[in-house]
């Protein structure tokens, strides 16, 4: 069962928040059935209310679970089973300046890791590889070509900013897990077995570039472009002034004839 905790991020708008009174709600209900294997069984209901003026939404999770005592004693001791309920999912929101099939493959990966881990995997080895074509510019077929030449461009400086050695030994680390690596040169499409530890080792792969590489290079631009907002906004106070003060050397010159 999800744990009681003070601090907490949405994760609908990613904003990180300390939790107060009335943002929260723990219950627990006794199902109140007869002849079944869990003896005392019931549901854990957690709520959280996004306090960001932006977002407001709620997260629920589901547990059911086996106790002790009943209705309203019921006190539960075991989690049989846990349901996420809003957001379906624990993928991160993505911004929209990443192009949407990077992120409908993130998405889904995502949603399906727990239900099914061999396309869950799928999809976030696709995801990467369509990072890597857009992002890096390199098209080869395969994903473990791809990764080859992205390694060589970053060992010869011509790779795009924000594509470091890190984020290549990175992919690498991820290559070196189990049926992962065995099946890196196949076809991304092809679907492997793998377990749900697998498949999130991708996902958190696939989050890291997005931040590192989109993420990074948007905020990279926003800055530039604050910076030379700024520049041009002095540059034109500087004209408006200096426009002043000429007609001001008119005005004293005229007045003096």
């Amino acid at each position: 069962m999800a744990a009681p905790s003070k601090n907490w991020t949405c994760p609908f708008c990613n904003r990180p928040q300390t939790i107060t009174d009335g943002q929260e709600s723990r219950q627990n209900a006794y199902l109140g059935l007869r002849e079944h294997k869990y003896g005392h069984a019931g549901l854990f209901i957690q709520a959280f209310a996004c306090a960001n003026p932006e977002c407001r939404e709620i997260t629920l999770h589901v547990a059911f679970t086996q106790g002790e005592g009943s209705w309203d004693s019921y006190r539960p001791k075991l989690a049989v089973q846990e349901y996420r309920l809003r957001p379906e999912s624990s993928a991160k929101p993505q911004p929209d300046y990443i192009p949407k099939a990077i992120r409908e493959d993130y998405y889904e990966a995502c949603r399906i890791r727990d239900l099914s881990p061999k396309s869950s995997a799928t999809l976030a080895r696709r995801c990467l590889q369509g990072m890597i074509r857009d992002f890096c510019g390199i098209r080869k077929g395969r994903l473990f070509d791809e990764i080859e030449e992205l390694r060589e461009r970053v060992e010869q400086g011509n790779s795009p900013q924000g594509v470091v050695h890190e984020s290549v030994d990175a992919i690498d680390h991820v290559r070196s897990i189990g049926n992962i690596g065995a099946h890196m040169e196949n076809d991304v499409n092809l679907i492997i077995e793998i377990d749900p530890g697998e498949a999130q080792a991708l996902i958190e792969l696939a989050e890291m570039l997005l931040a590192e590489w989109y993420v990074a290079r948007k905020s990279r631009e926003d800055r530039f472009a604050a910076v030379a907002a700024i520049g041009k906004q002095k540059k034109q106070d500087r004209a408006g002034k200096k426009t002043k003060a000429q007609a001001a050397d008119q005005d004293t010159q005229g007045g003096e004839g």
